[in-house]
């Protein structure tokens, strides 16, 4: 019997990158893509803004291949480009980015949102629909509950949500850092009826255990599920580019484990990253685990979709 020729894989097709991936606005995709660079109405006033197409150039550095399951993703994606919301206010933002993210939603399986501060995930869960029916969780060192009175912020998502009567029981808090919040707003959380996890929760039991048992609450009664992923969740000296990140946050570990489970879950509908800022990184740190970040999406939905 002859023996097959060895492959010499040095003549193979260069490495295929996320990148690569991504298909013109007009290609139907299991997955969508769209970027809402909101930077007003920011507590901490930044370069949010930068964030979808910082994001886009680094996926050129992240490798479709993942060596640890030895799997290649394969998900195309449809990418929306960026709605025009750079010099708009949070209230002004939300109709455009609402509408352009629920177009996108409804023709796809899974769809990612890039950020922008934390004003989009509003807009963002209004997306999906009937907020009775929709369930939200949020990975953030901060309950994001200031008042609303004073005008729509970065700060302030989850309360305008409730304001919107959105069930508190629809809202999982995860991550939640200590030293980084009031009183007041934990004591709001607890009445509305919101699910918290604090970081000690996430250290002591594992991210996959909490991230699973939050899911899964939210699927007993919830049609569709919104996942949002502020980058600031994660120990500051890991992402640089997170003006809100704390000491002792999560390890990027625990952000990409969290990631890959959100996408691989039946009924998580829209993901979103937010308070990137560009202007802060260092060495391309955050920019990095940005791009890694829609990876561990992409290879979470994979699972999802065989």
């Amino acid at each position: 019997m002859k023996l097959a020729a060895p492959r010499d894989y040095r003549k193979m097709k260069r490495w295929n990158s996320i990148a690569d991936l991504l298909r013109d606005a007009d290609v139907a995709c299991p997955v969508s893509l769209i970027g809402a660079p909101v930077k007003l109405g920011s507590v901490t006033p930044g370069g949010c803004d930068l964030a979808p197409v910082v994001v886009r150039s680094a996926l050129k550095r992240i490798s479709a291949y993942d060596v640890e399951t030895r799997r290649e993703i394969d998900v195309p994606i449809r990418d929306a480009g960026d709605v025009d919301v750079a010099d708009v206010s949070p209230a002004e933002c939300f109709r455009p980015v609402r509408d352009a993210f629920r177009s996108l939603a409804h023709a796809c399986a899974l769809a990612i949102m890039l950020g922008g501060n934390n004003a989009i995930t509003r807009p963002g869960v209004h997306g999906l629909g009937d907020l009775d029916k929709v369930g939200l969780v949020t990975l953030d060192a901060h309950f994001d509950m200031r008042d609303t009175s004073g005008g729509l912020t970065n700060g302030n998502p989850v309360q305008a949500l409730l304001d919107d009567r959105m069930p508190g029981a629809n809202i999982v808090q995860i991550g939640l850092a200590p030293f980084a919040n009031p009183q007041y707003m934990h004591q709001a959380a607890r009445e509305a009826g919101n699910i918290i996890y604090t970081m000690a929760d996430v250290r002591r039991r594992g991210v996959e255990a909490v991230m699973t048992e939050a899911l899964d609450a939210l699927s007993a009664r919830c049609s569709q599920i919104y996942v949002d992923f502020d980058i600031d969740v994660i120990e500051r000296g890991l992402a640089p580019g997170a003006p809100g990140a704390r000491p002792g946050g999560m390890t990027t570990a625990e952000f990409f484990a969290a990631a890959r489970l959100a996408g691989a879950h039946e009924k998580v509908a829209a993901v979103d990253l937010a308070e990137f800022d560009p202007s802060l990184d260092v060495s391309d740190i955050t920019a990095l685990v940005a791009a890694r970040w829609v990876a561990e999406i992409l290879a979470g939905f994979s699972d999802r979709s065989g």
